[in-house]
């Protein structure tokens, strides 16, 4: 696909001996290399209460990354609605919106992003449960565009700033639920094969095929999230996905500790079952060579039928991090930036 958008979206992975702020800055960094390279937007993720990620808060880092860069969207990937009030959402992204006008994104997701207790915490007494995030989407949209909010009590509520603009609007999800939801509202959908890879098509042709043209959209928009590791030789990416093979490993196992380094993930003595695990998850992930890598993600947007893949990419170096989407930019003639 000659025309083949990349973005990044990007969880300030903390590898074995670093810290959250090396993970910050190295979030900061990225950006601005994917900015020079040509990447269309640049997502931030929210996870909470976990030592592998530092990315908690992506308003926050929204604002900073859209301060370092001046042209790339930036964005929520996403923000974890069922934990906060719409108007406080709605708030935050109409002052990154004054604040960056046209280059702002609201990616909205429905996953908690952390376990029964943190998102306790979070929601802090609130007695709204899953079953009203619908409601909470059409209020979320009625702020941000000074419509009547769902809730009817809330119809004197106004949202503060009011910039020119609006931030576009993203649905990202794994699951039907989340297709059928941007479809109703008229949303952008992101699907995060990543995450959960099996049926992802057929969500996808769910989302096209019941979408409702909205203020934000009159046509069904996808993009599709996928890991990907490209690197000079195929040895050398397979060496750098070890260590995230070993922590997803241990992710669902229970252990949330940083990412292991590609000499640990290696000599790690894993069981039959373990690598027969580890070997199922990599059919889901573009790992490999630039023209093994270029022509797998060619292949995998045409099967979505989308014109824009979100590329995650983690490793224990940064600099391969870098170097792989780097190399993507190449292989894809992404228009470069000064």
């Amino acid at each position: 696909m000659s025309d083949l958008k990349l973005s990044v979206v990007d969880q300030s992975p903390i590898r074995e001996s670093g810290t959250a702020a090396d993970a910050i800055h190295e979030t900061i960094e990225l950006a601005k290399a994917a900015e020079r390279w040509g990447y269309t937007r640049f997502w931030l993720a929210e996870h909470h209460s976990t030592s592998g990620f530092a990315g908690s808060s992506p308003e926050i880092l929204i604002t900073r990354i859209a301060a370092e860069t001046s042209h790339m969207r930036v964005g929520s990937g996403g923000v974890m609605l069922s934990h906060y009030s719409p108007l406080k959402v709605a708030e935050n992204f109409r002052i990154l919106e004054t604040m960056s006008p046209n280059r702002i994104d609201l990616g909205i997701g429905r996953a908690p992003g952390a376990d029964h207790l943190t998102s306790a915490a979070l929601a802090y007494g609130s007695q709204v449960g899953v079953e009203f995030f619908g409601t909470r989407v059409a209020d979320t949209l009625a702020f941000l565009t000074d419509t009547p909010p769902a809730t009817q009590a809330l119809a004197d509520v106004r949202a503060t700033p009011r910039p020119g603009t609006v931030p576009q609007v993203w649905m990202l999800g794994s699951s039907d639920q989340s297709a059928a939801l941007a479809a109703q509202f008229g949303l952008a959908f992101s699907f995060a094969h990543f995450i959960a890879p099996d049926g992802g098509r057929e969500i996808v042709e769910q989302y096209r095929r019941y979408f409702r043209p909205s203020r934000f959209y009159g046509v069904p928009k996808v993009s599709v999230g996928v890991f990907v590791l490209c690197a000079d030789t195929e040895e050398e990416a397979l060496r750098a996905a070890a260590s995230r093979d070993l922590w997803r490993l241990r992710f669902e196992q229970g252990r949330l500790g940083p990412y292991p380094s590609p000499e640990e993930s290696l000599a790690y003595p894993y069981t039959d079952e373990e690598r027969a695990m580890i070997n199922r998850r990599k059919t889901h992930s573009i790992i490999g060579a630039p023209e093994q890598v270029k022509q797998q993600m060619a292949e995998f947007a045409d099967n979505y039928d989308t014109n824009e893949l979100v590329v995650l990419t983690i490793c224990y170096d940064f600099k391969a991090r870098l170097r792989s989407y780097e190399l993507l930019s190449e292989l894809f003639n992404l228009p470069r930036r000064p």
